[in-house]
């Protein structure tokens, strides 16, 4: 009789069945692992076992594991579920056990396996602090953060940065200029070397975004409007800055500004009552509070609309002589369509956005057919009737319904209630389209000088194929920059399914990561499944050994407000399993920064990837009782 799994007839059934569906399993990764030898030939020496074992990883989630990991666990082994960093050693473990469970013989085959599970977190460690640099002490995880514009000449905001917690900065090329970037990343280096540590800079290039043309301005209507209570009662004037026409000078705590003639405004003093008739017909009046010379500061008690054709005047009481002047300059009222469910939008490939009407009492255009052009034209090429469409992060959505050589005409099927306003330079997404974009603009090639001059690191934007990480390398190796990092930024649904082979295809070139840039992301798969591909996107670098960023919204609201959501903070937590949390800019970033690292401090002693750490839960630990203390002790002792 043969021996059997603690003595259980059906565990031993169970065990054999198990050892050969595990083997044909095993044999199944190093045929394929064969298959794909000419592509192992093409991944740099360093990478080597990473990308075996990444190859092993797909091979092992190209099946249905659920009701062999059920049998797993029945018999208390590892059910595989976390072998992504070392697959195969996993396995031939398993393989071991339950051999021995069935009193068969098992052979070492530890000379076949790419990774163990020590090896396999040493590669990632390397990896990473080549790619990313130290993370700092007590916290895993490094915080990224986006610069703004006034980081390129405010020395003190960067170094608040640096000393609050950024490890890593960020310079958007969407943004700014080679000149500004050169700028913020210069005061980088020099408020870590102030800080006494490294901080290291990526450098984002734009990539083919695909985003909306310009929309003529809106008719230059200035509205204002006095602060109120539940009553009706004004609590808050408005409060106008007049300011001479040539003048471009801000106010703070002014609700507009309008220029008007010097000589007329000279005449202004405190106590000077301005009378006009507004846009509507309506007599209104301002009354004078200061006026510096520069320029003068009146309120109204009154909602006011102003135009340029609306006359200013000054004096005429008890026979004084009235002086008057236009209201000459209006600052730019940037145009907006107001688009409603079952509005027909039309995308051209050239022209300013328009639409022929605009609602009464209202600065926003409402279009019977509104259009605006597209930034990258091809796309109205390759596009096809039926497919999907999002404006603006997934706030509006449409279908296309009609094709031209110049046009297309989209049904809107997603928009609010009270409608939504759709403005120039918004993202658009097609989830359903295989689009065929050149992975570097024009735009691009010439922002890589700049980047090769002073990034650590560069971001490739929109990155969907290997052959778009193939064309940077060669760019990059022109500029002598081969050496320079690579962050593949996932944002489409066609960087996500093709991310295997991107990731192959960047072993082969320099020091590489990934980005889950959720923005894009969200949109482009839905919402609904955004939880599920960035999870996906985390086991899949875990298996390559490969460093993750988490990007996008996090604690975006407190960045924005100075007070964090309930469900962000969860959301920052989860950046624990990545080797990076990016940040973007706010007015409250330096505090959203030392949050984070706060959080991520806390999660670092309860999780490492998708492995809980059971440290001891100082909360609890007054429940006992003497035995449960002594046992403790023991442990303490022990270990």
């Amino acid at each position: 009789m043969p021996p059997t799994a603690g003595g259980d007839p059906q565990d031993f059934d169970i065990c054999i069945k198990l050892i050969d569906q595990l083997w044909t399993l095993r044999q199944s990764m190093l045929e394929r692992e064969t298959a794909l030898k000419a592509e192992l030939d093409k991944v740099l020496p360093e990478y080597r076992q990473s990308a075996r074992n990444l190859i092993h990883y797909l091979t092992l989630r190209s099946v249905d594991l659920r009701p062999l990991q059920d049998q797993l666990s029945r018999l208390g082994l590892s059910s595989l579920g976390r072998s992504e960093s070392h697959v195969l050693a996993n396995l031939d473990k398993v393989l071991g056990l339950l051999h021995r469970l069935t009193g068969q013989a098992w052979q070492d085959k530890s000379a076949q396996e790419p990774a163990g599970s020590s090896s396999s977190r040493e590669l990632l460690k390397k990896h990473t602090l080549r790619l990313l640099g130290h993370a700092p002490t007590g916290r895993p995880v490094r915080i990224m953060v986006t610069l703004p514009t006034e980081a390129a000449t405010d020395f003190n905001m960067v170094q608040e940065l640096v000393d609050a917690g950024m490890d890593i900065a960020r310079i958007n090329c969407a943004h700014d200029s080679a000149p500004a970037w050169q700028s913020m990343a210069t005061k980088v280096r020099q408020a870590a070397k102030a800080a006494h540590r490294p901080v290291k800079v990526l450098m984002d290039l734009g990539g083919p975004k695909i985003r909306t043309g310009p929309v003529a301005d809106r008719p230059p209507v200035l509205k204002l409007k006095p602060g109120k209570d539940e009553l009706g009662r004004v609590f808050r004037p408005a409060r106008l800055h007049l300011r001479p026409i040539d003048s471009t000078e801000l106010v703070p705590n002014v609700d507009a500004s309008v220029g008007v003639w010097e000589v007329w405004l000279a005449r202004l003093k405190a106590g000077s009552s301005i009378h006009f008739t507004d846009a509507r017909g309506a007599k209104r009046h301002l009354l004078v509070i200061q006026n510096d010379g520069s320029g003068a500061i009146a309120e109204s008690l009154q909602t006011a609309y102003l135009t340029p054709e609306t006359v200013l005047t000054i004096g005429g009481a008890g026979g004084k002589k009235k002086h008057a002047t236009l209201v000459c300059h209006i600052d730019r009222q940037q145009g907006a369509l107001r688009l409603f469910i079952g509005d027909s939008l039309r995308l051209t490939k050239e022209g300013l956005g328009e639409t022929g009407g605009m609602e009464e009492d209202s600065n926003e255009l409402y279009p019977d057919t509104a259009h605006v052009a597209v930034t990258l034209p091809q796309v109205i090429d390759q596009v096809k009737v039926g497919e999907r469409i999002w404006f603006d992060d997934g706030r509006i959505g449409g279908v296309i319904r009609h094709k031209t050589d110049t046009w297309l005409d989209i049904e809107i099927t997603q928009a609010r209630p009270d409608g939504e306003k759709l403005t120039g330079d918004k993202g658009i997404n097609l989830p359903d389209s295989q689009l065929n974009l050149p992975a570097l603009s024009d735009k691009d090639i010439e922002d890589l000088e700049a980047v090769a001059a002073v990034a650590d690191m560069v971001g490739l934007s929109f990155v969907q194929k290997p052959a778009d990480i193939a064309l940077l390398c060669t760019h990059l190796q022109r500029l002598g920059r081969e050496d320079m990092g690579i962050v593949l930024k996932i944002e489409t649904l066609q960087g996500f399914e093709n991310l295997p082979e991107l990731m192959l295809s960047a072993m082969a070139s320099s020091l590489a990561g990934v980005m889950i840039a959720r923005g894009d992301l969200a949109v482009e798969c839905g919402y609904e499944r955004l939880a599920e591909v960035q999870e996906e996107i985390l086991w899949c670098a875990e298996a390559a050994h490969m460093p993750v960023i988490w990007a996008t919204q996090v604690l975006e609201f407190m960045a924005k407000t100075g007070l964090p959501s309930r469900a962000e903070i969860s959301d920052a937590g989860l950046g624990v399993r990545a080797e990076c949390v990016m940040l973007n800019k706010g007015p409250y970033i330096t505090q959203a920064i030392r949050t984070l690292d706060d959080i991520l401090k806390r999660m670092g002693g309860h999780q490492a990837k998708k492995r809980p750490l059971l440290r001891a839960l100082k909360a609890w630990s007054g429940v006992g009782t003497t035995a449960t203390d002594a046992m403790l002790e023991a442990l303490k002792k022990n270990y």
